[in-house]
């Protein structure tokens, strides 16, 4: 999710009346509901669970076990810095560390319900995990978050607050059992498909629509999920598209470091595939952003060009050395 709604979440936390047991309350609600996308700032780790957005510092491991209790030690730091107030709470750590884990948790929760999915056992596992319930920056979310955390501060109690952070529940379950629907659509109705991954994209505004994008024997299909349509199948569905990712080029093109890069990433991977001079350019995509908005930012192109042959040694021309496969060509890191 954008950090707008990061924010709002962990400002309402505070709003419900956390705010009050301990100072720096809220600031410590706030920072640990965002504390997760540090990773944004660690794309050159050598570590590949940390440069991976949405790895190390995103899953139960990193993010909600670790780094709550830094947070804390940081705002306790802080707080003894500046002198105690006469109207507010005093500074707290134990209070500090509950805020810390309150606030953390709520980050990989929002950022498992929208299709970028989150490595929720990194660096245990790399596997990604996704509910579909939400689109990466939700305005009905925001409005509930916004109504409730105004209303909480006006009327200074936290019930306002409370309502909101249960109606943002219930409204994502509620998405969450309609991206159920779509996923099962391609297999319920025609085309009766049997895909081995799907992902169902909610619209920003008409929440209850999908984009629904699946991958069945190298293939990539997109269709379209409408329940007050039809609740059991697809209201639209396109023809399978080859993903060209078992073409002897891609292949080749796959292991070098840009690319493996962005396919240890991408989850639903496509490859286009186009003469430049002796050479050809293969560009990694993923069909869960292959919308024109969207495919700048989620691809990275690689040349691959044929090897050189180098002639024996004796047979008149110097020894060289072969030319390199690949040419690889700068490409910016999948955003969040």
């Amino acid at each position: 999710m954008d950090n707008l709604t990061h924010s709002l979440a962990g400002w309402a936390l505070a709003e419900t009346g956390l705010k009050r047991r301990t100072r720096l309350g809220t600031a410590a609600c706030v920072l640990a509901a965002n504390m997760p996308d540090i990773d944004v700032f660690f794309g050159w780790a050598p570590w590949a669970p940390l440069a991976m957005h949405r790895g190390f510092t995103h899953g139960l491991v990193g993010g909600v076990l670790l780094m709550p209790p830094l947070l804390a030690a940081l705002l306790w730091l802080w707080g003894r810095r500046r002198p105690e107030t006469e109207t507010g709470p005093p500074l707290r750590f134990g209070w500090l560390v509950a805020l810390c884990y309150l606030g953390a948790l709520t980050h990989p929760l929002l950022d498992l319900q929208n299709v970028y999915a989150v490595q929720l056992f990194s660096p245990l596992s790399a596997r990604w995990f996704h509910s579909d319930g939400l689109f990466i920056v939700s305005p009905w979310l925001l409005a509930m978050l916004g109504a409730g955390i105004w209303r909480a501060r006006r009327s200074d109690r936290g019930r306002a607050a409370v309502a909101a952070l249960a109606g943002c529940m219930a409204f994502i379950a509620l998405n969450i059992g309609i991206s159920a629907l779509a996923w099962a659509a391609p297999e319920s109705d025609a085309p009766y498909a049997r895909p081995d991954r799907v992902f169902a994209a909610p619209e920003p505004l008409v929440f209850w629509r999908r984009d629904v994008v699946w991958r069945q024997d190298g293939a990539i299909v997109h269709g379209r999920f409408d329940p007050l349509v039809r609740v059991t199948g697809l209201v639209a569905f396109g023809a399978p598209v080859p993903d060209r990712m078992a073409d002897p080029v891609v292949r080749e093109a796959s292991v070098d470091p840009v690319a493996r890069r962005f396919l240890d990433w991408s989850q639903m991977p496509v490859a286009k595939l186009a003469r430049d001079g002796e050479c050809t350019r293969v560009t990694f995509g993923d069909a869960r952003f292959s919308g024109p908005a969207m495919s700048r930012n989620f691809n990275v192109s690689v040349r691959v060009c044929p090897k050189v042959q180098v002639p024996e040694r004796g047979a008149g021309v110097a020894q060289g050395h072969d030319d390199l496969p690949f040419d690889r060509l700068a490409a910016p890191r999948p955003a969040a």
